[in-house]
């Protein structure tokens, strides 16, 4: 009976990690790239991700925090950006937004908002990429990254953890200065 009880409690602690984003379920024990394809609100982050060449990088150990925004987001964006960004010869324009998204290291919610709180009500996280992104809140737990244009966009799902690191969704896409 001990043995069912303790297989219960360790199927109830995974099925608590497990987080459904695009109607799919993030497994932990997958990497970024191979929970993000089965994301149905995620077709356009991962079409963008093949063609800059990203896959590869990452499918690495990590870890990584991605903010990642969703088809919707994309669809924000003046028309156009997304088939411009796409084609070849923008490669390294398409690079640059999406590893603008990245901050090395996985920072789950909890760390995110503890920097804010830290940093007297900013944090600012340093991007793969090379540029800022300045979370803040808005409420108690609602992050908010503002990118170096000063446009914003909120997280809206948390930890959604991966092997290699963590996925914050959020609904816009942010971009550095370019």
């Amino acid at each position: 009976l001990s043995a069912v009880a303790l297989v219960a409690i360790a199927s109830a602690t995974i099925a608590q990690d497990i987080v459904k984003v695009g109607g799919e379920a993030m497994y932990p024990a997958k990497n970024i790239v191979e929970n993000a394809v089965n994301s149905k609100d995620h077709t356009t982050l991962v079409a963008a991700v093949k063609a800059a060449d990203l896959v590869a990088t990452l499918q690495t150990k990590g870890p990584f925090t991605v903010f990642a925004p969703t088809n919707a987001a994309f669809d924000k964006l003046p028309a156009g950006t997304v088939a411009t960004l796409l084609k070849p010869e923008n490669k390294g324009k398409l690079t640059a937004v999406l590893t603008y998204h990245v901050v090395a290291g996985k920072l789950s919610a909890d760390a995110i908002i503890a920097d804010i709180k830290k940093g007297n009500g900013k944090a600012v996280l340093t991007t793969v990429q090379g540029g800022k992104l300045t979370a803040s809140l808005n409420g108690s737990r609602n992050i908010i990254l503002t990118d170096e244009n000063g446009n914003q966009s909120n997280v809206s799902i948390y930890d959604v953890n991966q092997s290699n690191g963590v996925i914050h969704v959020i609904d816009a896409v942010v971009l550095p200065k370019m």
